[in-house]
Order: structure tokens, then C-alpha cells, then sequence
């Protein structure tokens, strides 16, 4: 079928639903997602550009044993961080996904979120033992059947970073299209140690993010919880035609 500006205008209440339905989710039922179905929302995610088409991304899927393998290994390591901070330098981000010094206006959205999110999940500031289990719901995948690993060449330039966030956004915009949700997962990135050992990737990969995918659970509070957006005016700066 040819695509068309009318065939475009049709279709963008449908585009404009899957941006706008799309969230973190953090609580998924246990349906698995068919294969057909995977290799299908992989082949749309990459039509994504890229700069001079390097199409930078490979993807490792995790589901079944090799997805729960990994959350026994990364969960056990993230206990043991717990009891042992010192090991903290086993386990480092290779690339700065977070500024060193956060700064408003950006640090008073980032405690906007969390705090939001653990005062549904009723976790007061003191409470550890509470936080420490919500974060390591990310190693679970929030109880998705799917796992995603992203990695990219380590010789790749910055730019292609920006490619990469280009290809997962696609991604997760093509789930929502098939009434699945995501999340993704920089949370996985301190732990590459011991992700890219388990996936196999070579020596030359480093992990970019991890990512949640499945059918949400909407019967769980959690994914009650939508983040804000600043408003247009805020970010836009309109320059004369004159």
C-alpha cells in the first residue's frame, strides 16, 4: 500500500495515541508476547534514522530461562551492593547517563518523580528496606515476560547515542500500537559487568539500556502513576520570519 499525505492525516489520531498512551510501566502481567509479534516491532523500530544510516543498535532479547538468570544474577548483586557498599566499584556506568551535579530545573523534576511515585507506593524518605525493593523491581523487569538489551560498538561517536534514543522511542511507540507497554531501564546500565557476559555480547559492545516489555498490569497502582510535562511555552522559543 502507498503511503499518502491523506492516508497520513487519517492515521494521526492513531499515531497521536500511541505517543501520548505511552508510559513507564512498572507492573506487567505474566501473557507472553508472541515471537511473530517481537520481530515484527523490531522491524518497525528500525526504520529509525541514523546518521548516514550506521543503524548503530543490536538487541538482545531475553524471555524464559536466560530472562531469569539474569534477574537472579543481577538481583543477588544488587543485594549484595546493599550489605556491602565498597563493591560499588565493581560496578560503574560506562557512559554518563545522569549529569555529575544536578542543578534546577532538573533536579526538582527528578524529586518530583520519585517522590510521586513512592508516595503512592507509600515509602516514606527513611524507609530502605522499601526503596531498595521498588529499585530492584527493575531487575525483575517489573515482572515483564520480555527483557530487551541494548548495546552499541563502543567505537561509535556520541551522535550515535542520539540515534540509539531515536531507535528505542520507535520502539515503544510501535508497542503501544500493538497494546503492549514498556519501560526502559537505564538501571541495568551499572551492571553491564555482568549483562554483557550473560547475553554474549563481545568485547567491543557496551550497554546502553535495558527495557520492560509485555502486556501492563492494570490493576496495580503503580501504572496509575503519568508523569508531567513542562508546557510548550516553556521549552520553545519562537524566532521571527522577519
Amino acid at each position: 500500500m502507498t503511503t499518502t499525505p491523506a492516508n497520513l492525516t487519517e492515521h494521526a489520531a492513531v499515531v497521536d495515541a500511541a505517543i501520548t498512551s505511552r508510559m513507564s510501566a512498572r507492573a506487567f502481567t505474566g501473557q507472553e508476547v508472541p515471537l511473530e509479534t517481537l520481530e515484527h516491532l523490531l522491524e518497525i523500530a528500525s526504520r529509525a534514522p541514523s546518521g548516514v544510516n550506521t543503524q548503530p543498535w543490536r538487541v538482545y532479547v531475553l524471555q524464559g530461562d536466560s530472562r531469569a538468570a539474569l534477574v537472579n544474577k543481577v538481583c543477588a548483586a544488587h543485594d549484595a551492593l546493599r550489605a556491602d557498599p565498597s563493591l560499588a566499584a565493581q560496578y560503574r556506568e560506562e557512559y554518563d547517563y545522569y549529569p555529575e551535579k544536578w542543578v534546577s530545573p532538573y533536579i526538582d523534576r527528578r524529586r518530583e518523580n520519585g517522590w510521586g511515585l513512592y508516595a503512592l507506593l507509600g515509602i516514606g524518605k527513611g524507609d530502605r528496606d522499601k526503596m531498595h525493593w521498588q529499585h530492584q523491581r527493575n531487575y525483575r523487569f517489573f515482572d515483564a515476560p520480555v527483557g530487551l538489551m541494548f548495546t552499541i560498538d563502543r567505537v561509535m561517536g556520541r551522535g550515535s547515542l542520539l540515534d540509539y534514543g531515536m531507535f528505542v522511542q520507535t520502539l515503544m511507540i510501535a508497542a503501544r500500537a500493538h497494546g503492549l507497554h514498556t519501560c526502559p531501564q537505564a538501571a541495568w546500565n551499572g551492571f553491564s559487568s555482568i549483562v554483557l557476559p550473560h547475553i554474549g555480547a563481545g568485547a567491543d559492545e557496551m550497554l546502553v539500556c535495558g527495557m520492560a516489555l509485555g502486556y501492563a498490569d492494570d490493576s496495580d497502582p503503580v501504572n496509575s502513576f503519568i508523569t508531567p510535562r513542562v508546557p510548550v511555552s516553556e521549552f520553545t522559543r519562537w524566532l521571527s520570519r522577519s
